[in-house]
């Protein structure tokens, strides 16, 4: 009985040990069986075909194309697996070829199939055991990845890893998945890499609606502000890049403006958009301390905000206004300078603006003067036209202020540049907006995003409501001259220190000292327009030799712009009486005088004449209300003269209703 007893037991212990090493065993057995198999195949070839000379021939051949289908078959595995998967075919059917040819038994063959195919296997077996630990396998790190995302019949091919960037081409399954659906998936793989929602961007296929790019950016190098170095180019043209910032792979972000039809490239304008505290100011430092530093380009500057960023650049500027009435009058210059510089261009067979236009012109075949037979004109540099906080301008002037200058300007040679919070609909017109295609996205409002980017931006990844304005200066940014790729990845601007100020004032004299000035073309249109409003570049210097800021003081540039009832004051109308228990006459007397016809005529001349000589050209019934004050005349007299005086020349209706532009004295002659 305890003999019997310890039989069983020992029994049972063996047979619980051989089942367990036979399970261990067995995923190692296809290489060993693969081997023998190969052994038993190459005798038995040989018996066939020892003497045949076709037969030698077939194997050789067959040798060779069940290699090459190995190694197409791996394409879409690992190169290590696809390697290792065709050496091993090409092997074991060579042996097998010599066996079947010379016998099994002949020369090396023997050793070499024992030592060969012991290896073979070995190596597989190996192969297996590292990529094994508790259980089998049952997906690549990959798959597994993509099936949590809700791809997981999305096939990664080539993949190519860079410092800091990993691109993988994805295939996704056709008739099923599209990349619409990779873009929806795009913040559920960052969560399971555990990455920022920016770090995970795709690239559609132009060519196809289920392949494209999965771009991974694991460590963002952008946390650390880059400080401002001074201009990239000083003295450069132009038409060579600006560089504003870098993106998060180190690479510089570079922007231009000029079109370059060699590069296939339009003149752009651009759209600044970004919430308080987004960075707007340092970004456009960044543009205009470059722009600034070339050689061939003025600059005009509106901004309501006094100048708060851009003081120590005032005397580069060709053109600054505080906002108010000088921007009026700016927005009424630029609508008359764009078609000037046109026609300037056209004339001397520039099709676009070049940097050969801002040279003087000396090509006979284009003489503008009867009595040279060189053409001598100076020549044109480029204009770029800068808009700070256009929200203001815009409620004020309307959503349509833009317009005409945006779709005109770029034949002209002039980039203009709107910069605003928010670019909503209600405050841009649809028209000015698809005239502003170029766009630098800073940090906003979630829901402002579709505002800013094209959804296609969108879609690949880029989402700059979720920096909102606590990464001052990230931006994305979508412009000609900049790879589609690229529209996605996430740039940083340059940040501003104090210390940056001394050299914007030392950029700002080298830019009177070397920069261009304003040409006859541009001066003389916006002179014609708008007279003395247009102040072009100071070149006087003070006691310290240090250029003179233009006096700020005046009523032109500290004047604020109109608020919406005299936006729509009708322009017939009179004046508004006074308040009712407001014990100040309006107008030095309960209802002023009123004057005869010639001397109404004579007095409204010489306001005018006032008006013009102080730089406000673009006027209204309200401007009138301290001048008739100071006149002690009656307020009934004066729409009837803003008519009158349009219809004489001197005044031109503006597209606000109620306000006129003045018509300088000589051309209105």
């Amino acid at each position: 009985m305890e003999r019997r007893m310890r039989n069983r037991e020992h029994t049972s212990t063996g047979g619980s040990i051989g089942a367990y090493l036979l399970h261990r065993a067995k995923p190692h057995m296809p290489p060993w069986l693969g081997v023998a198999g190969i052994g038993v195949a190459g005798t038995g070839a040989h018996l066939l075909w020892a003497d045949s000379v076709a037969a030698g021939v077939g194997l050789t051949l067959s040798t060779v194309a069940l290699t090459g289908a190995t190694w197409w078959a791996g394409r879409e595995t690992s190169p290590q697996r696809r390697l290792h998967s065709a050496i091993t075919v090409a092997a074991g059917s060579a042996w097998m070829t010599g066996a079947a040819l010379a016998g099994p038994l002949t020369g090396i063959l023997p050793d070499t199939y024992l030592m060969g195919g012991a290896v073979l296997a070995l190596s597989w077996n190996i192969r297996m055991a590292l990529r094994t630990s508790e259980g089998p396998v049952t997906g690549s790190a990959d798959k597994s990845l993509l099936e949590k995302v809700g791809l997981a019949k999305a096939k990664i091919g080539r993949t190519d890893v860079e410092p800091n960037r990993v691109t993988a081409a994805l295939a996704l399954e056709g008739g099923e998945q599209t990349t619409d659906d990779v873009a929806k998936a795009l913040v559920r793989i960052a969560s399971a890499l555990d990455l920022p929602q920016s770090a995970v961007r795709f690239q559609p296929d132009p060519d196809s609606a289920r392949r494209g790019d999965l771009v991974i950016v694991p460590k963002d190098m952008l946390t650390e502000p880059q400080p401002w170095e001074g201009p990239s180019q000083p003295g450069a043209s132009i038409m060579d890049p600006l560089v504003i910032g870098r993106y998060d792979d180190g690479s510089p972000l570079m922007v231009w403006l000029p079109g370059d039809p060699n590069a296939g490239r339009n003149a752009q304008h651009f759209l600044v958009a970004g919430g308080t505290g987004s960075g707007k100011g340092d970004t456009a430092l960044n543009l205009q301390t470059e722009i600034l530093s070339r050689r061939d380009v003025i600059m005009w500057l509106s901004d309501p905000k006094a100048f708060q960023d851009f003081r120590p650049l005032l005397p580069a500027y060709d053109w600054a206004v505080e906002g108010g009435a000088g921007t009026e009058a700016m927005v009424e210059a630029l609508q008359h300078v764009i078609p000037a510089r046109t026609g300037w261009l056209g004339k001397h067979s520039y099709r676009q603006w070049t940097p050969q236009a801002a040279e003087p012109q000396t090509d006979p075949a284009h003489s503008c003067r009867p009595d040279s037979t060189a053409c001598g004109c100076e020549g044109l540099p480029y204009l770029v036209a800068w808009m700070e906080e256009a929200a203001n301008t815009l409620r004020q002037l309307g959503d349509n202020a833009f317009t005409g200058i945006a779709q005109e300007a770029r034949s002209a040679g002039c980039s203009l540049f709107v910069s605003l919070q928010r670019p909503s609909y209600d405050q841009m017109s649809t028209s000015t907006r698809a005239s502003l295609p170029s766009v630098i996205a800073l940090g906003c409002d979630p829901r402002d995003e579709g505002f800013s980017l094209p959804d296609a931006v969108i879609d690949a990844g880029a989402h700059p409501g979720a920096w909102g304005n606590r990464r001052p200066g990230y931006c994305y940014v979508v412009a000609g001259g900049i790879d589609p790729d690229r529209y996605a990845s996430p740039a940083r601007t340059q940040q501003f220190t104090p210390d940056a100020t001394a050299v914007m004032e030392m950029l700002a004299q080298w830019a009177v000292r070397n920069g261009t000035t304003a040409d006859p073309i541009t001066a003389g249109a916006a002179k014609a327009v708008v007279g003395n409003a247009y102040t072009g570049r100071r070149t006087d210097t003070d006691e310290t030799g240090q250029t003179a800021v233009p006096d700020q003081t005046d009523d032109i540039q500290t004047g604020t712009l109109l608020d919406p009832e005299d936006a729509a004051m009708d322009p017939e109308a009179d004046l508004p009486a006074a308040q009712q228990g407001d014990d100040t006459p309006l107008f030095g007397q309960e209802t002023g005088r009123k004057p005869s016809p010639d001397e109404a005529r004579e007095l409204f001349a010489r306001a005018l004449d006032e008006f013009e000589a102080a730089g406000q050209m673009v006027i209204g019934p309200k401007d009138f209300m301290d001048w008739c004050d100071r006149n002690n005349l009656g307020r009934s007299w004066v729409s009837k003269r803003l008519k009158d005086a349009s219809v004489e020349g001197r005044l031109q209706p503006t597209s606000q209703t109620g306000r006129w532009r003045i018509v300088p004295v000589l051309a209105a002659a």
